[in-house]
């Protein structure tokens, strides 16, 4: 997230400046209007969020991992069953555009679930060209399965954490996500859930 950059402004820079280019101290140039962080070492505690970041996520993503195994499947098609299940008559474009992940990914992911009768495609009612996407009964079920295991570790953590964090780690969660995509995950996460299967 090649072909070989090249920056015109060095291409036709007059020749009588490149001597100076060589020789001239750029150790401070920085974008105009933004600040430098400070030096990494003086930020080492930030290095604790990270890890713990790390961890926290790997115990996560790991027992629901060991209940795909045995299905022969992978955390890509957790997080398309996740999305199904919770978005009824989602469009692949949209799939495609919360997972960041290229079509022909998407595409293998999605014939595995639907060729194992977890998932259903319709086509779209006022566009026949979209596609439409529906957990099956045994698709929920297995939904259901993984979430269980993930919410109740949040759940513990919460508990864990005191009264007043779960506010407190909804608002560090949401920051974390890139600004540009902040008001597409808040209407994503505000549209009401209703379970919806088709078989």
């Amino acid at each position: 997230m090649g072909a070989n950059y090249v920056n015109n402004a060095d291409v036709n820079r007059p020749a009588n400046r490149s001597m100076k280019t060589h020789t001239e101290d750029t150790t401070d140039a920085r974008p105009v209007g933004k600040s430098v962080p400070p030096p990494i070492e003086d930020r080492e505690h930030l290095f604790g969020f990270m890890e713990l970041l790390f961890y926290a996520y790997r115990d996560f993503i790991g027992d629901p991992d060991a209940v795909l195994e045995h299905y022969g499947f992978g955390r890509a098609h957790h997080r398309v069953l996740h999305f199904v299940s919770r978005n009824p008559g989602l469009r692949v474009a949209d799939l495609l555009d919360i997972l960041k992940i290229t079509k022909q990914s998407l595409a293998r992911v999605l014939k595995q679930l639907v060729d194992q009768g977890y998932i259903l495609q319709k086509a779209g009612q006022t566009d026949r060209r979209e596609r439409l996407l529906y957990v099956t009964e045994k698709g929920q079920r297995l939904s259901s399965q993984l979430a269980e295991l993930q919410m109740g570790r949040i759940e513990e953590a919460l508990t864990a954490a005191g009264p007043e964090a779960a506010e407190q780690v909804r608002r560090f969660l949401f920051a974390m996500i890139g600004e540009d995509q902040r008001p597409a995950v808040a209407r994503m996460l505000e549209r009401p859930k209703t379970p919806a299967r088709l078989e």
